[in-house]
């Protein structure tokens, strides 16, 4: 095995082009597979643009268990991989849930079959903190129980979480990292990468960034009547580079053989949490531009708070969030105007 290549799937995602950033900075070979089913190829040009060095690129649809297996052939000496490739949309998710447990479980499960064959192997999964629902204590830690997942999104990656621990109790040769992310934001500071959502954007920050710049004409606040210090659900937001340095993080603690045991799970938070409505101050104060906003009734499957005790992610990854939220929308919004400016220049 070659411990500085690594298979990065969904590479060209959001959180996937940003985690290849930070690999390919910290020396690792990058190898991305990515459909294009909610991404775009112009990705590989801006990691290029900010690494100075093209990852290898492979489009390869992973529901196919034989274009993994010939994957594999092709690559003997991949061992390290970072499974991001997954879908993603909780409401999508409800009305098509046999669609979601196809791509998130049955490609999570041809993976771990090639690396079964490895004589060793490194797999780090992309979780969530969906997994906690709300959570009984705040801060939450990685004790928390799992509870019923509200959607089969969260359950794709509940099951995950299962599928992995199962198959690491029967091979000590392979190790394994489950990632639980809070919410991730931001961009790259050189605006050259970031969130691009297909269609209307399922997440807050870019759906601010789009009201903002004129292409939504208001967000909606859903509710304002939660315990909460102003009404508004709190959410542990992290800047997506943050996030990324995380995984390279993770994947050191791997190849060190620091791990307590085969398998193992962390939290991936700033440890704060923050109301929508001071997500929108910050973003007001970094843009200097009024948002316009409505707050309108909750909306289903909603939690109230949810933030991260992230102490085990800083003992034992040697890692910590260090960009603060007004970064991270600063971040968003040197995004959110390159896109506009591509997409004026294409017309």
């Amino acid at each position: 095995m070659n411990n500085k290549k690594v298979l990065v799937t969904g590479g060209l995602g959001f959180i996937g082009s940003h985690t290849v950033v930070a690999l390919q900075q910290e020396g690792f070979k990058v190898v991305i597979i990515d459909n294009l089913s909610n991404s775009s190829i112009e990705v590989l040009g801006g990691i290029t643009q900010i690494s100075g060095k093209t990852p290898e690129f492979e489009n390869i649809d992973l529901r196919e268990k034989s274009a993994v297996k010939d994957f594999f052939e092709k690559y003997p000496d991949i061992g390290n991989v970072i499974h991001f490739a997954a879908s993603k949309a909780v409401g999508e998710s409800v009305i098509n849930p046999l669609l979601y447990y196809e791509n998130n479980l049955s490609t999570l499960v041809y993976l771990l079959h090639e690396l079964n064959n490895r004589e060793k192997a490194n797999f780090i999964f992309s979780s969530s903190c969906t997994v906690y629902g709300q959570a009984d204590e705040l801060p939450i830690t990685e004790n928390a129980p799992v509870k019923q997942a509200e959607s089969p999104y969260g359950n794709t990656k509940q099951i995950g979480e299962e599928i992995i621990r199962d198959t690491c109790k029967v091979n000590q040769e392979l190790k394994a990292i489950s990632l639980r992310y809070f919410n991730p934001i931001g961009a790259h500071h050189s605006g050259q990468i970031g969130e691009l959502p297909i269609g209307t954007p399922q997440n807050l920050v870019p759906y601010i960034t789009q009201t903002a710049i004129g292409k939504r004409s208001e967000l909606s606040v859903y509710g304002d009547d939660y315990p909460t210090r102003d009404g508004t659900a709190i959410r542990d937001y992290i800047h997506v580079m943050d996030l990324a340095e995380a995984h390279v993080s993770a994947l050191k603690r791997l190849l060190s053989q620091n791990e307590n045991e085969n398998y193992e799970v962390f939290n991936l938070g700033t440890g704060n949490g923050n109301t929508v409505l001071e997500v929108i101050k910050s973003f007001e104060k970094v843009s200097e531009k009024d948002l316009a906003y409505k707050i309108v009734g909750r909306r289903e499957g909603d939690i109230t708070a949810a933030y991260a005790d992230t102490n085990k992610a800083n003992d034992h990854l040697n890692w910590k969030a260090k960009r603060s939220l007004d970064d991270a929308l600063d971040s968003a919004w040197k995004w959110q105007k390159l896109v506009e400016k591509k997409e004026e220049n294409q017309d």
